[in-house]
């Protein structure tokens, strides 16, 4: 019985020092949906065709889906503007086919975005990098076609690491 005595104490003690370092929210020391962002449609300067809508789309859906910021739909409202210019599409060759060491049956599938946050008011310029997202593509019958599928994916990844820079940074 005495040693129960001091084991509930140690143990309660012990179980909530892992909770301690643990925070509720956003972990740059803003305060959830404090500050509200536009988002303009980013820049496509690459090859692929309607890659900036699906990212712009993807981006927006993952900003509210976060609720570090408030996403803004009308235009000239937000404390913070974000603008995009992909910068980079690649794809490459993961895995060959058994009967055919030219044709390739996987690509990993990338894209490079710049982004820029800016506040409205002054202009000053507060978090402007390159960021980064993949994808794998299985080829099917048709490259095109399988690509063509794999883009809302690559959007969601790259937006994905487009609202953790923002929403974790440290900038």
């Amino acid at each position: 019985m005495r040693a129960l005595k001091y084991f509930l104490p140690a143990l309660a003690a012990v179980l909530l020092a892992g909770c301690a370092g643990y925070r509720l929210g956003p972990v740059n020391g803003a305060v959830a949906g404090e500050k509200s962002i536009e988002i303009l449609p980013f820049n496509n300067q690459t090859l692929q065709p309607r890659l900036n809508d699906a990212v712009t789309e993807a981006v927006r859906e993952r900003i509210q889906t976060d609720a570090t910021y408030r996403l803004v739909t009308t235009s000239g409202d937000g404390d913070l503007v974000m603008s995009g210019t992909l910068l980079e599409y690649s794809h490459a060759a993961l895995g060959y086919l058994n009967r055919s060491f030219v044709t390739p049956q996987n690509y990993r599938v990338g894209v490079t975005v710049r982004v820029t946050v800016r506040e409205r008011a002054s202009g000053k310029v507060l978090f402007s990098r390159d960021v980064k997202g993949h994808t794998l593509v299985n080829v099917g019958l048709d490259f095109a076609s399988s690509e063509r599928q794999a883009l809302p994916l690559l959007a969601a990844d790259l937006a994905q690491n487009v609202v953790k820079e923002l929403a974790e940074g440290s900038w």
